[in-house]
């Protein structure tokens, strides 16, 4: 299925909205997405507080680029109160924590719908639960579909919750994680949408960062959700296409455009058979290049 339009997923930045200080620097941070998080990063007596500093955050100076709300559960009070927020605040999209199954997104769809939010706020599902990973297919193929009024737009694994809630003990390969990284991977690609590898807990660890989001990129995940300012810039670097897949993309392109290549579904590319669906992800790779240097000519 196609992609959604060009947004730049590389890297998605977690910052606790209690904090004041963390909010003003998120608007000079190099993130291609800002988390404001009023879940795990904010303690149960200061959410009221937290979401008072969202509210004037967009108010005062609305956020620049692209911003989502980390929600708590919405079966509870703070994600009741949460959602008034997100609709006094307008983000880009909410970040629904824990979801478990279809119903769960339903009705965070429904309580956009009955209260008006425009379609452009989006849906991302933190899967992050055994129900979460077993029924991830279903989630984003009920949800997906923006003809039929479906807000998803990514999932993001969440890998903490994952090892807390079936035991799997912290390694640096994340051996034991991989079958359920890799289908909830399958699950967000069978249905055309985004899908966002977990945190690194360890942010001064920069080796060990370096290796993990090489290996989330391999994987097919699109960017990393991270919780320290020092990891955007790897992050950034590892999801973004390397020169070599560049100039192969710019290679390909140019080949399909030669007289009498038009027309073609297959191709001979330096003795290399190459497919239209190639000309497909090289163009789509071409238009991340150049969404990456729009970018970094506005910073």
């Amino acid at each position: 299925m196609a992609m959604p339009p060009i947004k730049l997923w590389r890297s998605l930045l977690s910052v606790p909205a209690i904090n004041r200080r963390a909010l003003e620097k998120s608007r000079t941070l190099a993130a291609d997405i800002i988390i404001y998080d009023l879940e795990d990063a904010v303690a149960p007596g200061k959410k009221a507080e937290a979401r008072e500093n969202l509210e004037r955050l967009y108010s005062e100076d609305r956020p620049e680029g692209v911003t989502a709300i980390r929600v708590n559960p919405l079966d509870t009070a703070d994600g009741s109160e949460d959602m008034k927020t997100v609709l006094a605040c307008q983000p880009d999209a909410v970040l629904l924590p824990k979801v478990g199954n279809v119903a769960s997104m339903a009705a965070a769809g429904a309580l956009l719908k009955r209260n008006g939010a425009p379609e452009r706020i989006k849906l991302w599902a933190m899967i992050e639960t055994p129900e979460g990973v077993v029924n991830a297919a279903a989630i984003a193929g009920a949800f997906s579909d923006v003809r039929a009024g479906g807000r998803l737009e990514a999932l993001v694994v969440g890998v903490n919750d994952l090892r807390a809630e079936t035991g799997v003990a912290p390694s640096p390969s994340r051996a034991y994680l991989v079958p359920w990284l890799m289908q909830t991977v399958l699950a967000a690609r069978a249905y055309g949408i985004r899908v966002i590898d977990g945190v690194y807990n360890d942010f001064t660890d920069q080796e060990g960062y370096e290796a993990e989001c090489a290996e989330g990129a391999a994987m097919g995940f699109d960017g990393k959700m991270l919780i320290h300012p020092n990891q955007i810039e790897a992050a950034n670097r590892h999801f973004s296409p390397s020169e070599d897949a560049i100039a192969e993309a710019r290679a390909i392109v140019e080949a399909f455009a030669r007289p009498g290549a038009e027309a073609l579904n297959v191709i001979d590319l330096d003795g290399r058979m190459v497919e239209r669906l190639h000309l497909e992800q090289a163009r789509s790779l071409l238009a991340q290049v150049t969404a990456i240097q729009s970018t970094k000519d506005t910073r």
